[in-house]
């Protein structure tokens, strides 16, 4: 198709992008990889490729909400994937008198996919750009107390996303209007279209009274613009909001293999070398984790279930990516050349936004570029503790308890079985070859509503005949609030006691009725060598019931509606026990309307048990109340004690009747265990 000339301006053209783009992309490069941490293993790549390529052609990720807006966005993906053949293909027939792939059932599949892609993707654009320029929809926009970089208060995200989108509308435009043009050509010559092309081929008749030259030069004018736009785009793409288009599948390729989604990576204590601790600057992040600023999308689904950011609070998980982002684009070249770089506290959040993170996890759960905002938080919160010294005060007083007595309580650790009372309770000394070690934890040990919980637990092992044992005076809290609130320190004192504890012990199973603990023991311990099986005790209890040990029938004024906690559920994917076993007491549950790993977080994680909310619009745990309000239950049950504290507070506070209770004392009352 093309002239001898245009052949060698093209080819001109070609080495001059790709020249200018290899620099471009270099830089980048350069930037991630000042970032802590080894690229993974070719080997560890290779057992991932399948995975990765699924969930970066199907776009998996993003169906968990904005069903229409997911549903156009699937509409420019797919069709923009498809088009690095479709451009390869224009090259071909460029320079050489071919059809692509063949004027034969496979060609003419090729070309009918391309030619509907094509208005796919046009239509996908349009539905975009008047989203965002027309509508103005919210959930796009930020509230005036989170911090933003000054270009993007400016409008930066709004002109970036109009130059990404003009550039798409320009180049598939441009791209049918070429084919429409050698259509009417064809038509010419051979009196007919080309029905594979539906679209295409109705936009050609609108030729019909053009001669050869003028569809000729349509033809030329099409296939130059379509491929030029790319070429002239592409040393730009990685200073795009597009780029998410191939990070999203090296973040797919390459994120560490988590244990479970809240897994946070150690800190070496071993080696003196080790001057600082956490995360200061942008070099200090794990790689990774400077990849997830180019590969974010800037979507806000992020920010949209986050419960600091929905109530009001100074942090948005997706300002921390947008501003980390704009940065590096500031001062790519400088970053590229090892320049340090400000303090992020002082240009990505604020220090409010800092510690109002619950370590829930949504914003990583719910991300559709695999972006994991929560652990630049808990990094950065270390860095504050262990280095600046700087951290909420309240939360000195959960720190002295542990380091002195082993719970946050700050209570004797002489009193660790007071809970139990006169019930027998047989300690690892009493029953050494017990089954099953329950992990007792420091809520149901010290907290006077969740002793009531370890108090129907216990009753209903030994209702159902459980061989069992606990740790009595010789456990210790695991260290969850300190790992989240910044204190790694705390925390690896207490998880290699624990686990010496424990390795002597040599449990065969644990059962632990507090998520935060089944996390910590079965999930996070493991880095320092302690490999345990821990289930959670509506796990346990589902097993009894499935087993015929257990059977009951629960009675309760009303409906019920259970809510979620957030390492039961999201972190570590438990979400049907505990509704089989309310079903199985003949319970119809009324599901909220955020629920199961898309839950909504009570405020207590994070370490935010032991701290006052920071300021914001309300409180987390009232607007996850309002939410179970709103089903008509009377009775909201939970399978965590801290979801049991903050879940009372809030039905305490609103004082209309709704009872919260943990699943396993609706059983054991069922059972006549009071």
């Amino acid at each position: 198709m093309l002239t001898t000339i245009e052949k060698v301006l093209f080819l001109v053209v070609v080495a001059t992008a790709l020249y200018y783009a290899w620099r471009n992309f270099r830089t980048v490069f350069l930037v991630i990889r000042r970032g802590t941490g080894d690229f993974p293993s070719r080997e560890e790549i290779v057992g991932r490729l399948v995975e990765a390529g699924v969930k970066w052609l199907s776009i998996r990720p993003i169906w968990k909400t904005r069903t229409v807006a997911s549903v156009f966005h699937g509409l420019v993906a797919w069709g923009f994937v498809f088009y690095l053949l479709v451009n390869a293909g224009d090259v071909l027939q460029g320079y050489f008198p071919i059809k692509f792939l063949g004027d034969n059932p496979i060609g003419s599949t090729y070309r009918f996919l391309a030619d509907v892609l094509s208005v796919s993707a046009l239509v996908g654009m349009l539905y975009f750009l008047v989203r965002r320029f027309v509508l103005a929809a919210p959930e796009l926009g930020y509230r005036e107390n989170v911090m933003l970089d000054p270009k993007v208060k400016a409008g930066g995200i709004r002109r970036d996303s109009l130059i990404v989108g003009i550039f798409i509308l320009l180049h598939v435009g441009s791209r049918l209007l070429g084919e429409s043009f050698t259509i009417a050509l064809e038509r010419l010559a051979t009196g007919h279209g080309d029905g594979a092309q539906p679209f295409a081929n109705g936009v050609s008749l609108l030729w019909g009274g053009l001669g050869t030259g003028a569809l000729t030069f349509g033809q030329h004018a099409g296939w130059w613009l379509a491929l030029g736009l790319i070429l002239a785009f592409l040393p730009y793409f990685p200073y795009t909001k597009h780029f998410h288009l191939m990070l999203s599948g090296i973040n797919f390729l390459t994120k560490p293999q988590r244990t479970s989604l809240g897994a946070i990576e150690p800190e070496d204590f071993e080696d003196e070398s080790i001057k600082s601790f956490g995360v200061a600057r942008l070099e200090d992040l794990p790689w990774s984790h400077l990849a997830d600023a180019y590969a974010c999308i800037m979507c806000n689904r992020c920010q949209d279930v986050c419960p600091a950011y929905v109530t009001g609070k100074e942090l948005s998980p997706s300002a921390l990516e947008v501003n980390k982002r704009y940065y590096i684009n500031g001062h790519m070249q400088e970053m590229a050349a090892g320049a340090e770089t400000p303090l992020l506290l002082e240009y990505v959040m604020s220090e409010s936004a800092l510690w109002a993170c619950t370590a829930c996890g949504a914003c990583v759960d719910i991300c559709p570029v695999g972006n994991e905002p929560m652990f630049d938080i808990l990094y950065m919160r270390r860095h504050q503790v262990l280095m600046e010294n700087s951290f909420p005060h309240e939360l000195q007083t959960a720190y002295r308890g542990m380091e002195r007595n082993g719970n946050p309580w700050n209570l004797s650790r002489r009193d660790r079985m007071k809970w139990a009372g006169d019930l027998e309770i047989p300690t690892v000394d009493d029953n050494p070859d017990a089954d099953l070690l329950w992990w007792v934890g420091c809520a149901p040990s010290y907290d006077p509503r969740a002793q009531q919980t370890a108090l129907a637990f216990a009753k209903v092992l030994n209702h159902a005949g459980v061989n069992y044992a606990v740790l009595g005076e010789r456990e210790n809290c695991t260290g969850d609030s300190a790992r989240r609130s910044g204190r790694e320190d705390l925390f690896y004192e207490m998880a290699t006691a624990n686990i010496e504890v424990l390795n002597e012990v040599k449990p065969k199973r644990i059962v632990a009725t507090c998520p935060h603990c089944l996390h910590t023991v079965g999930k996070e311990y493991g880095q320092y060598g302690g490999h345990y099986e821990v289930i959670h005790h509506t796990q346990l209890l589902s097993e009894l019931v499935a087993d015929k040990k257990l059977s009951y029938d629960v009675q309760t004024d009303g409906a019920v509606t259970f809510h979620d906690p957030c390492y039961l559920g999201r972190h570590n994917g438990i979400v049907d026990a505990p509704r089989s076993l309310l079903e199985a007491g003949n319970i119809h549950i009324e599901e909220m309307p955020r629920h199961g790993k898309q839950s909504f977080c009570c405020g207590a994680g994070g370490g935010q048990m032991w701290k006052e909310e920071e300021p914001g619009d309300g409180a987390v745990n009232k607007a996850r109340y309002d939410e179970a309000r709103a089903t008509g239950a009377s009775t909201i049950a939970v399978g965590c004690p801290f979801c049991l504290t903050m879940m009372t507070d809030a039905a305490k506070s609103a004082d209309e009747g709704v009872v919260v209770k943990d699943v396993v004392e609706l059983i054991a009352e069922s059972l006549g265990a009071k």
